[in-house]
């Protein structure tokens, strides 16, 4: 996008030194430079700019250093970074800076790009109209990918030339479509593959799922994924879809590439097909806060085995009725720790097969209740 030279603009505008540094070749001691230099002109009476780029490489220790000049006005920090500024910078240097997001350039901005490169060229680009906007395509929005390419294309081709959308793609060689693995894009896709696949949207999740592998995606990481979802987003109002889901991993490891990715289409459909219930996740995320607040009560004698006399003796097992020897398999003892009281933590939906779980459970309670009394 142009970062260094954004930098260089509101240096310019703003009538400011400009000092500029790339995290990835600097450390301690070339800050301490930067920032002994910029206290020398503040002294002056001239401001600085220091531009940092990559600036989550620096280390959170390193990431304080700046926190001293910025405070005294020895510098305006700005920071470049390809990575999500709440997880890689600290948050101590996020209170004290403005977080702005340079987004990738729409159709427009890539059209006013190619009509400035031809401005300077004195020329048209030598392209058939549908091979333009091939091009615009082809840059996905990065500004400096559509000007390398112009200007490829002026020396690649006679002025009277009209090359087709396969000549220009045989010339670029076409690049992946824009997927940052290791930054906060790759969380982007995966997000929204999440929620397409969670609001039944059965087109937008294949989509998402193949940007993703488009992008040159882990398919791994991305049936990781789909087995979680199929876990929180599906659960039990299809009991197919965990199966299916750590079957089509398998598949995916006995088949690789590219066959394995039918198994990755095909469960993606099933999942953002199915019929959905959280209920659950947010059954076991209550049991698990009900743990840690009732700490280490004991299970209730009858729900302990009794393997010693000593054991018998104390009482252990006493009162156990064994449930397949009821009708219904179903004796009606309650499990709860004695000095707690029954908790409800699941409510499944009247949904898939959680409808027959749902039933399921209010009979259960019923004989329960006959049974206490």
């Amino acid at each position: 996008v142009g970062k260094t030279t954004i930098a260089r603009l509101m240096a310019a505008e703003g009538g400011l030194e400009l000092s500029a540094l790339s995290a990835v070749f600097s450390g301690v001691a070339d800050l301490r430079r930067a920032f002994e230099a910029a206290e020398a002109r503040r002294k002056a009476g001239r401001r600085t700019l220091l531009f940092v780029d990559e600036i989550h490489r620096f280390n959170r220790a390193q990431q304080d250093a700046f926190l001293g000049p910025m405070e005294s006005g020895a510098v305006i920090l700005v920071g470049a970074t390809t990575e999500n500024p709440s997880f890689a910078l600290n948050a101590a240097l996020l209170s004290r800076a403005k977080v702005l997001t340079l987004k990738r350039l729409d159709v427009i901005a890539i059209e006013a790009l190619l009509a400035r490169a031809e401005q300077d060229a004195g020329r048209r680009l030598p392209l058939l109209p549908e091979a333009r906007t091939a091009l615009i395509a082809m840059a996905d929005g990065d500004g400096r990918y559509a000007l390398n390419l112009a200007s490829e294309l002026f020396g690649a081709a006679e002025a009277s030339a009209q090359l087709t959308p396969a000549d220009l793609e045989a010339i670029a060689q076409r690049r992946a479509l824009s997927h940052d693995r290791a930054g906060e894009f790759h969380y982007d896709l995966a997000s929204a593959l999440q929620k397409s696949i969670r609001g039944s949207d059965v087109d937008a999740a294949l989509y998402w799922a193949a940007r993703m592998l488009a992008g040159g995606e882990d398919p791994r990481f991305i049936l990781r994924r789909l087995i979680v979802i199929a876990s929180e987003d599906v659960g039990n109002a299809d009991a197919r879809a965990l199966p299916l889901a750590i079957a089509a991993s398998q598949a995916y490891e006995r088949l690789g590439q590219p066959e394995g990715e039918i198994a990755i289409g095909q469960l993606v459909a099933y999942l953002a097909g199915a019929p959905k219930s959280n209920r659950a996740h947010v059954a076991f995320k209550r049991a698990k806060a009900a743990a840690a607040e009732t700490g280490s009560l004991p299970p209730p004698r009858h729900a302990v085995n009794a393997p010693t006399r000593i054991m018998k003796e104390l009482g252990y097992g006493a009162g156990y009725a064994y449930d397949h020897n009821h009708e219904g398999a179903f004796a009606g003892l309650d499990y709860f720790p004695e000095q707690m009281p029954r908790a409800s933590f699941y409510e499944p939906r009247d949904t898939g097969d959680e409808a027959a779980i749902a039933a399921r459970m209010a009979q259960w309670a019923r004989l329960r209740d006959e049974h206490k009394s």
